[in-house]
């Protein structure tokens, strides 16, 4: 069980902070049920409230610092994701995000970076599908990493690319 003040992945809601636990004093809710009250990190003004046992969207922990570097330490060996049909193509980048695994969002941006790269490449324009799920991840990604690394977005986004950058220059 999350406490108040906690960092955690909510589903696709991103990272929340944990503002309050307790029972919902609204019409036909349990009396005896306890909710968290989040509070979405990156969506101003926004309250979430969702029960503390909620098996339907995953919940956890937000990485460590530690788990992060290693997750960015890593991305180099990490697996792409290539599937030729268009179709069956977004369906799995849908199963993959809906995971909320840093090392599933880490396998879309890689994917769909070196297919935007070599799309362009090759004259043609990126699908609106690629951009999504692209965008999905990275927003995903490098929010949580965020928390975990004490930067912004923008800031984590530039550190885990210069990184990748050096790591690429070190290896040839």
């Amino acid at each position: 069980m999350f406490e108040v003040g906690d960092y955690l992945v909510y589903g696709l809601n991103g990272v929340c902070k944990v503002d309050a636990i307790g029972t919902m004093d609204i019409p036909g809710a349990p009396k005896d049920r306890l909710y968290y009250t989040l509070l979405p990190v990156y969506q101003a003004g926004c309250r979430l409230f969702t029960p503390v046992d909620n098996e339907k969207v995953v919940m956890r922990p937000v990485v460590t610092k530690d788990e992060a570097m290693d997750y960015i330490d890593h991305i180099l060996e990490t697996e792409t994701l290539w599937i030729t049909d268009e179709k069956r193509r977004e369906s799995m980048y849908k199963e993959v995000v809906k995971k909320c695994d840093p090392k599933e969002w880490i396998k879309i941006i890689k994917t769909l970076f070196l297919r935007k790269k070599a799309r362009i490449e090759a004259g043609k324009k990126v699908t609106a599908s690629d951009e999504k799920y692209l965008h999905i991840a990275e927003e995903n990604l490098y929010g949580e990493f965020a928390i975990a690394l004490g930067m912004t977005k923008e800031e984590t986004a530039k550190f885990v690319i210069d990184r990748v950058k050096n790591m690429e220059k070190e290896a040839v």
